[in-house]
């Protein structure tokens, strides 16, 4: 198969080694020549150091280089028979672009979308040919992120869907299906291990050292929220969060924080602006945290908690199946366990008390049990059973 990326930002770029990688013909394109230059110069440099690694000999990387030709022009897509957008998170812009897209290619080229949490639909929604669209979601680095959520459309060809997933396996990724809804299934589960660190901070219960080192040391995390947001960016994940409040009809457990949109509005975006959460300034210290183990223990069981509630909601809505959920955390996003598997061991009981008691304290929604959780006490199940 030829394979067209549009869109050579990171994403793009690193979508287009992957498939180059994997012995795939693969034109890039953007509408800026200097993004096309940057690409190719990053690709080069990564490549260099991969055959210093001695991942690749110097014939090896130089074939898959030859394999990525860049185009000027849209008409450059004709002939590929998958072409993946990975430009800007607009909808309007990107159902312009599909409709160019359905007009240029071929009519069994498949089209996808690498949007992480727009609607699938209302973008096959602009095609004369919906079946043919797709949401293929990576993460980003793209080569070194195992996960891929493979989003079908409502009006996606069930054709499209197996085609999709099985070119995708066959690159080395681990894929999983998921309904097209707001944030799919990384987005949408993890939205609490931020929100619920900021409520807490706001709170005035602990600091950004002490969340982050509660959940990192002791709830085995890779990285705390705060030290995660700022690698992020706060502009980027602030706009995730807004996105997806909208998208559920401003649900509040999808609420976003104030303190996340001033540091956005200040420009304290993280790592990239040097100051974020944290001030990243040369010489500059990190906080010590609070070390209290009382303390520490009560902010990772509150957070895991609202994440295993998001997990247990989205198996009850059929966002996805049980595996693809727990898979997806631990692919997308490193946490420790699956979720559903980390509310057995815990206990399910124990989730849905905790739950009831955050409720019956706020009197918020946001704390809302999920009946999926509540009816498993009922019936004594458990996720893996």
């Amino acid at each position: 198969m030829k394979i067209g990326v549009l869109g050579a930002g990171s994403m793009g770029a690193g979508i287009a080694q992957v498939a180059a990688t994997s012995k795939h013909q693969v034109v890039l394109f953007d509408a800026n020549q200097e993004a096309i230059d940057k690409a190719f110069t990053s690709l080069n440099k990564i490549f260099n150091r991969l055959v210093e690694k001695e991942k690749y000999t110097r014939q090896e990387a130089d074939e898959i280089l030859a394999r990525i030709q860049p185009i000027s022009k849209l008409q450059g897509f004709s002939d590929c028979d998958l072409v993946i957008e990975a430009i800007i998170e607009n909808l309007e812009i990107k159902k312009s672009v599909f409709k160019q897209l359905d007009e240029l290619c071929k009519s069994d080229c498949i089209l996808a979308t690498n949007t992480s949490s727009l609607s699938v639909s209302a973008i096959a929604g602009a095609c004369s040919k919906p079946h043919r669209v797709i949401g293929i979601h990576f993460f980003n680095p793209a080569p070194l992120m195992p996960l891929v959520e493979i989003i079908p459309a409502i009006q996606t060809a069930e054709q499209t869907v197996s085609a999709s997933k099985d070119l995708i396996d066959s690159w080395g990724k681990r894929t999983v299906i998921a309904k097209d809804t707001p944030g799919f299934i990384v987005n949408r589960v993890a939205r609490p291990f931020y929100g619920e660190a900021l409520r807490i901070y706001e709170e005035g219960i602990a600091d950004f050292a002490t969340i982050d080192w509660a959940l990192k040391e002791l709830g085995g995390f890779r990285m705390g929220p705060f030290t995660l947001m700022d690698f992020i960016g706060n502009d980027v994940n602030y706009a995730v969060t807004e996105s997806v409040f909208e998208a559920f009809y401003y649900d509040p457990r999808y609420k976003p924080s104030f303190t996340q949109k001033r540091h956005a509005e200040a420009g304290w975006l993280g790592r990239k602006t040097k100051r974020g959460y944290y001030d990243y300034a040369d010489g500059a210290e990190l906080p010590e945290p609070n070390t209290d183990k009382a303390l520490g223990e009560e902010i990772v069981w509150r957070v895991l908690v609202m994440l295993i509630n998001e997990a247990a909601d989205a198996l009850f809505l059929n966002i996805a199946n049980r595996d693809d959920i727990d898979t997806a955390m631990t692919k997308g996003v490193n946490y420790p366990k699956g979720l559903l598997k980390w509310a057995d061991e815990i206990g399910i009981a124990k989730c849905v008390n905790k739950l009831d008691e955050l409720h019956d304290t706020y009197r918020e929604d946001r704390y809302r049990c999920s009946l999926q959780l509540r009816r498993m006490v009922m019936k004594g199940q458990t996720f893996y059973s």
